[in-house]
């Protein structure tokens, strides 16, 4: 089944998977801001490709009866990368439950992937009850803007908030409400009874490009202390803990992200294949 998408830009490959129920707008809403400024400043710089799938049962990917568990999912997007990139060397950028997937891909296409970077990841464990989390904690209350939501948007951004500010719900609103609106709920239920992967993503050698892993302290979701067991998988990780992040990390710290968005991208390319 074809995988709805949005492309920008021209040159090496990105491909950016979004987390559990949302849609590309999510990667898109952190990745264009910091692939165009950084084009602008750096015109003599490497150009890239931002490709943006929704994942089968989100977005405008439908999903079918034979999808039964992560293994369709990875399938689904190993077929799409078959499909849109080939065999070219790509860039992956994976969000919560995206980046579950982008670790699997760069395991099964080392030689492929050069370069992996993971928002908010999953960890070690997979499986929600297995892992380590935080309290839900909110630094920055704005309970002005709260009382004045509707209630159904006050639910919602509130459940993962932990800056509350006019700007993060504009972009909460823009930028992952419309991805959760659309989510395919009885499709997604028979992936989550099978929401481990068979292949654990690190079960294969240690991925050796540059690689970046951002968490949020703060993130009472996939939170930050199982990721640091995947660190020795990956020799060349920068790993980062954001205090006053949550699971929307990219919205409440996105000047930091965007930083570290950067250096990743220049490792990428200091160390690319000449």
């Amino acid at each position: 089944m074809p995988m709805h998408f949005v492309a920008q830009g021209a040159g090496t490959p990105v491909l950016a998977v979004h987390g559990w129920t949302t849609d590309h707008r999510l990667m898109a809403g952190f990745m264009e801001p910091c692939f165009t400024r950084r084009a602008a400043a750096r015109p003599d710089a490497p150009s890239y490709r931002r490709v943006y799938p929704d994942l089968p049962g989100m977005g405008q990917t439908e999903i079918t009866e034979r999808y039964r568990g992560s293994d369709d999912m990875l399938d689904a997007l190993q077929g799409f990368v078959d499909h849109l990139i080939g065999d070219a060397p790509f860039l992956v950028i994976g969000e919560s439950y995206g980046g579950y997937l982008a670790r699997a891909l760069a395991c099964s296409r080392p030689g492929q992937v050069l370069g992996l970077a993971l928002v908010c990841p999953i960890g070690k464990e997979a499986r929600r009850s297995k892992r380590t989390l935080p309290p839900h904690t909110v630094i920055a209350r704005d309970p002005g803007l709260m009382a004045g939501l509707p209630p159904a948007d006050a639910a919602s951004f509130g459940d993962l908030a932990v800056v509350q500010s006019p700007e993060t719900f504009r972009r909460f609103r823009e930028e992952i409400a419309p991805g959760l609106a659309l989510a395919d709920d009885e499709g997604l239920l028979r992936v989550a009874r099978r929401y481990e992967l068979s292949t654990a993503p690190e079960s294969g050698a240690p991925f050796e490009r540059p690689a970046l892993i951002v968490t949020g302290r703060q993130d009472d979701n996939t939170g930050y202390a199982d990721v640091y067991a995947l660190l020795e998988h990956y020799p060349r990780a920068t790993f980062a803990v954001l205090d006053r992040a949550g699971h929307n990390l990219q919205i409440e710290q996105p000047d930091l992200l965007d930083a570290l968005m950067e250096e990743w991208l220049d490792r990428v390319e200091e160390s690319a294949p000449s």
